[in-house]
């Protein structure tokens, strides 16, 4: 059963909590509230702010287990916030470890941070959970992407756009990176995993069993990463990883050389990505 004065209250006190840059949000000159703002949370969680008013004043409606998840991600809970938030609004809470979509809320800060640099936060499967705006328009908007297309080695074998803004002599190369990496996957989760379900929608793309049949393991991607970007040309930027072991989720931040053309490039992207975002 929901306790509606228990989750009222308990929605109350985190978002009192928290300040504005520890979500990435300007504090702005004018500001006197103590915390955040209700409308700012249910920006953060892509709801309404009468929907997450009501919620606080304790008069909202049974919020289904998506709009807990989404409030939890949008307050930067922990682990043990969100499995209480759940319970709170009569819900079990989800499982944890790699299967899970929850962002831990030590990569959500230092991604919020991010503001000027290509990043995002995968799962173990390549599927982008979070995004920066630079890195948005760098790799495009993950958030459209539904069912197993969300895996980048996925899309690699299955759709030819994939493989447009990467140079002809890397291709080979990522798609045994992909292969192989699917490979450990599927021998640490076990023949019932998400992994499992991969391999299993791929059997049937020639390019996909050609290297899968190679039985390859160990092949690690370049730290140097190349693309093709259609606004501003080529990039060669570096991929640096900070992995959240409890989760199996990493963060990818790329970043350009100091003074050199992918430098200037990046800044220009940051302009134009900007202005298509309006």
């Amino acid at each position: 059963m929901i306790d509606r004065p228990g989750l009222a209250a308990f929605l109350r006190h985190r978002r009192e909590a928290l300040q504005p840059e520890d979500v990435g949000l300007p504090r702005g000159p004018r500001r006197r509230t103590d915390g955040l703002r209700r409308e700012e949370v249910a920006a953060l969680s892509h709801m309404s702010t009468d929907y997450y008013a009501r919620l606080e004043r304790g008069t909202g409606p049974h919020p289904s287990e998506q709009m807990v998840t989404a409030i939890a991600q949008g307050l930067h809970l922990s682990l043990d916030e969100r499995d209480h938030l759940f319970r709170l609004a009569g819900h079990n809470p989800p499982s944890r470890g790699p299967a899970s979509d929850f962002v831990a809320p030590g990569l959500l800060r230092i991604l919020d941070r991010l503001t000027d640099t290509p990043a995002e936060i995968i799962t173990e499967l390549g599927e982008t959970l979070r995004q920066t705006p630079l890195g948005i328009a760098l790799t495009g908007d993950a958030s459209t992407r539904r069912g197993p297309e969300r895996s980048v080695g996925y899309r690699w074998f299955t759709d030819p756009r994939m493989r447009a803004p990467y140079p002809p002599e890397e291709r080979e190369q990522l798609s045994r990176v992909y292969a192989a990496g699917l490979r450990e996957l599927l021998a640490l989760r076990g023949p019932r995993s998400r992994a499992a379900e991969l391999v299993a929608a791929l059997e049937d793309h020639a390019e996909f069993r050609r290297v899968w049949d190679a039985q390859e393991i160990g092949i690690r991607p370049t730290e140097l990463k190349r693309f093709a970007h259609p606004v501003v040309g080529d990039l060669a930027l570096h991929c640096q990883t900070l992995l959240d072991p409890d989760q199996s989720h990493r963060l990818l931040v790329y970043t350009a050389v100091p003074g050199s053309e992918s430098d200037e490039k990046l800044r220009l992207l940051a302009v134009v990505g900007a202005d298509l975002q309006r």
